[in-house]
């Protein structure tokens, strides 16, 4: 497949020949629940696409945070990217397995820790493991370099930010979990946590999104988000469990053009996990 259908996303192809390509970097954003039986370092170092470096999403998070995957500061994110051999200058493209799961989160990451030319691989390493292209299990010798970063606050959405839009109606919310989770049919993964959904808020599971490992095309995503009550003309904040998934919805909104958009980095951990915070179930918005 040489063709994809946003300009956030590269084919197989397209990184295949560019493999050894000046100012290219390569990055495994592989992870996975625990319910998925996978061990994405353990995949990593097993084989991996010529090249890539590991961004282990365990790891790059604000220490002192409780939540999972907590966006860190600007400073913290340098020091791991520049540890990694990365440049906010480099055309940066990032897989995972599946190819549209966990890439997503740091392609956003990237984005709003100040890189202009994020892309996301097409299909994921399983896609390309399918087509027999090259794999490597030796370990990527890294450069010195240096990420320059600054967060973009527009892009991320906090618990009282959230909670002002719920309140006042100024933006929508697009819920990126399953619709059994959303809807309070089915329990939450983690112990403790709530189930349901934020009032107000709409359901575009993660996994809609996508066919065969590759974002849908534009116009296939547009009515999607028409069907779940999404007004394109107006702001959205994203979310999900905790903060990954949400970022499908993200990639999705940035290929039709919609552009004010934020991510709700706690995502439904922090909300749902709380006692002081309303729940919606059901259907009900």
């Amino acid at each position: 497949m040489s063709e994809t259908t946003s300009r956030f996303t590269v084919s197989p192809t397209w990184l295949e020949e560019r493999l050894d390509e000046p100012g290219l970097s390569i990055v495994d954003a592989s992870w996975y629940l625990p319910s998925q039986g996978r061990d994405a370092k353990a995949e990593y170092e097993a084989g991996h696409i010529p090249g890539a470096v590991f961004f282990d999403q365990d790891t790059v998070v604000d220490p002192d945070s409780q939540l999972p995957h907590a966006l860190p500061d600007a400073a913290t994110f340098q020091r791991h990217a520049s540890a990694m051999g990365l440049s906010e200058a480099d055309t940066i493209v990032v897989y995972d397995g599946p190819g549209l799961f966990s890439a997503p989160r740091v392609w956003w990451m990237f984005r709003a820790m100040g890189a202009q030319d994020v892309r996301i691989l097409d299909g994921g390493l399983d896609g390309w493991r399918a087509e027999g292209r090259p794999l490597t299990n030796e370990p990527t010798k890294i450069a010195p370099s240096v990420f320059n970063a600054e967060l973009d606050e527009a892009r991320v959405a906090d618990l009282d930010g959230v909670r002002r839009v719920i309140e006042d109606g100024s933006a929508q919310i697009a819920d990126a979990r399953p619709t059994g989770r959303f809807t309070g049919a089915e329990p939450e993964p983690r112990a403790g946590m709530r189930s349901g959904h934020m009032p107000g808020a709409r359901n575009v599971p993660a996994s809609t999104l996508s066919r065969d490992g590759r974002l849908l095309p534009p116009e296939e995503l547009r009515a999607l988000f028409e069907k779940a009550g999404v007004d394109l003309n107006r702001p959205v904040v994203t979310s999900c469990g905790s903060g990954v998934t949400a970022a499908v919805i993200t990639l999705a909104l940035e290929t039709v053009g919609h552009t004010d958009n934020r991510l709700y980095d706690g995502s439904w951990t922090e909300w749902g996990g709380r006692e002081d915070t309303s729940v919606a179930t059901g259907t009900e918005s």
